[in-house]
């Protein structure tokens, strides 16, 4: 092993004194741009389901299925595979080659994206990694999330193989996976990001400090479930009906939520009930949000901390003004790809408020902040 290396292996191994400013910075940076390429795939996902373009691509080639047809051969041989699936022999039966180029192209920007952050990630870390600049404590952090992605590759051809047999679509319980699977990554990037160089050490925190932290995570948690919810209308198609608001079919509670039997799949499989939790989750999150900037405020919180949860406030209204707009147009792809973006926005506000008041209530902190006034 060279003297670099050495240096970078020890260096990971002792964390005695605190990361220097350069190695943070750098450290941010490349997880910056991490997170924002995880959105861009995430936005890009939902074009290609928007666009019905998750099924154009049959096979899964993690390596060779990086290069695209490059001849009219092999674009010829890659419609034959589509025509030979229920979405094409039951739906797009006619489709000529051109306007399968279109749908192909939308999945395989999102399957190189997948690649492209891999590479992303694992390239500079082992770069980082011999060069000393990856923290003991943040190694396998670091390969946890890289694990996740991984993962990730598995569940999306896991979801995309349940719609090349027996469907003509995909399974919304694994598009639902694979979406919650996506945030998770995201939000686990953004967290080690927020802690990269931040001057506030671990402490114990106080019971009321506890509170906050307690109150920022149920919210979180809402906002993770109603993004579930979300793929589970876009798995269903259930956003391209009953597209009126406040009421649906001309009540606020339509009847026909509980046709499925048993009752349980209702939340699941029945469009009309998936698209009317998903309503009232979206309500929820707004009273939630309102309430823990008020219960903050009340109580003399951080400045900082009223900040970000009068930010998340604010966006969740927003986002659901965005959203009865959307529906009301009956999800048109420029305001369902805006209603989706306005959603990872939410939820990437949700984290940051969780993280600061994660370490914003440490009695450490406190003393920190005090001692440097």
């Amino acid at each position: 092993m060279s003297s670099t290396a050495a240096q970078g292996v020890a260096a990971t191994r002792t964390d005695a004194a605190p990361m220097p400013a350069k190695h943070a910075r750098a450290l941010r940076l490349w997880l910056g741009v991490l997170a924002l390429l995880i959105v861009a795939m995430v936005l890009v996902g939902g074009a290609t389901r928007l666009t019905d373009s998750g099924l154009s691509i049959t096979e899964w080639q993690p390596i060779m299925g990086a290069v695209p047809p490059l001849s009219e051969a092999d674009w010829q041989k890659a419609f034959e595979a589509y025509q030979k699936i229920p979405e094409y022999t039951e739906l797009k039966r006619g489709m000529s080659l051109d306007q399968f180029k279109t749908i192909y192209w939308w999945e395989w920007a999102h399957r190189f994206l997948g690649r492209l952050i891999g590479i992303a990630f694992f390239v500079p870390f082992i770069g980082f990694w011999l060069l000393g600049y990856i923290p003991r404590t943040l190694l396998p952090r670091l390969i946890g999330l890289f694990v996740l992605g991984g993962l990730q590759g598995a569940v999306g051809w896991y979801m995309v193989k349940s719609g090349l047999v027996d469907r003509t679509d995909v399974s919304q319980y694994r598009l639902a996976a694979h979406f919650g699977i996506a945030l998770s990554i995201l939000g686990y990037t953004l967290w080690l990001l927020f802690g990269l160089g931040a001057d506030m050490p671990a402490g114990r925190t106080s019971a009321r400090g506890r509170a906050g932290v307690w109150v920022a995570a149920g919210v979180l948690a809402l906002i993770f479930l109603q993004l579930l919810a979300g793929a589970l209308v876009a798995g269903l198609d259930a956003g391209f009906g009953y597209n009126t608001w406040p009421l649906i079919n001309g009540a606020f509670v339509p009847s026909g939520l509980g046709e499925a039997s048993p009752w349980y799949l209702n939340l699941f499989e029945n469009p009309l009930t998936v698209q009317f939790d998903h309503r009232m989750l979206g309500y929820t999150v707004i009273l939630a949000t309102l309430a823990q900037l008020l219960w903050l405020t009340l109580r003399g919180s951080p400045s900082a901390l009223i900040g970000s949860a009068l930010t998340l406030a604010l966006l969740a209204v927003l986002q659901a003004t965005l959203g009865v707009w959307t529906l009301l147009l009956a999800v048109p792809i420029e305001l369902g790809l805006a209603h989706q973006a306005g959603a990872i926005a939410v939820f990437a506000v949700a984290v940051y408020h969780f993280w600061l008041a994660s370490h914003a209530a440490s009695p450490a902190t406190q003393t920190h902040a005090a001692a440097s006034a």
